[in-house]
């Protein structure tokens, strides 16, 4: 008689390991972004040489990692526009580039800080800080200084 009062309890705590499993998981979700580490590199409409390139880059570029062949990487950009790049001459150095037409770099992380430049739509900036709706950032060595996180796309 007992064990057939266990056999609910044990099924009951094998649903809940079960359950419970995914949450102990990494996400499937969770997005790998890669940066372009060469002063400009081809993004190529297949995964080798013997493909035309479609766009040269510039160094930082920050791209999306959506695929994989060998050494090479099916990736995305801001614009969803996607092609491949030879792993070796991409970085994990984090960077963003402008989403928005015209953006404010600013002292602070508020929009009441003083403007301190302004960036434009495709320009590339390295990342030095984040915060929940701010990020600090240099484009090219000289602009330092804040942007609102939604004017921006990379990590």
């Amino acid at each position: 008689m007992t064990s057939v009062l266990h056999c609910p309890a044990r099924l009951l705590s094998t649903f809940l390991v079960l359950l419970a499993l995914p949450l102990l998981a990494p996400p499937a979700f969770a997005q790998e972004m890669v940066s372009v580490s060469g002063k400009e590199v081809n993004m190529r409409s297949g995964p080798g040489t013997k493909y035309p390139a479609n766009w040269a880059l510039s160094r930082g570029y920050p791209l999306k990692v959506i695929g994989r062949q060998g050494d090479w990487l099916k990736v995305s950009d801001f614009e969803n526009d996607s092609g491949w790049i030879f792993r070796s001459l991409t970085s994990r150095t984090p960077y963003f580039v402008v989403k928005a037409k015209n953006v404010n770099v600013r002292s602070a992380p508020t929009t009441r800080s003083r403007i301190v430049g302004k960036l434009k739509y495709g320009e590339v900036v390295k990342t030095l800080e984040r915060r929940t709706s701010w990020v600090k950032v240099q484009h090219e060595g000289r602009l330092r200084g804040w942007v609102s996180r939604p004017l921006l796309w990379g990590w």
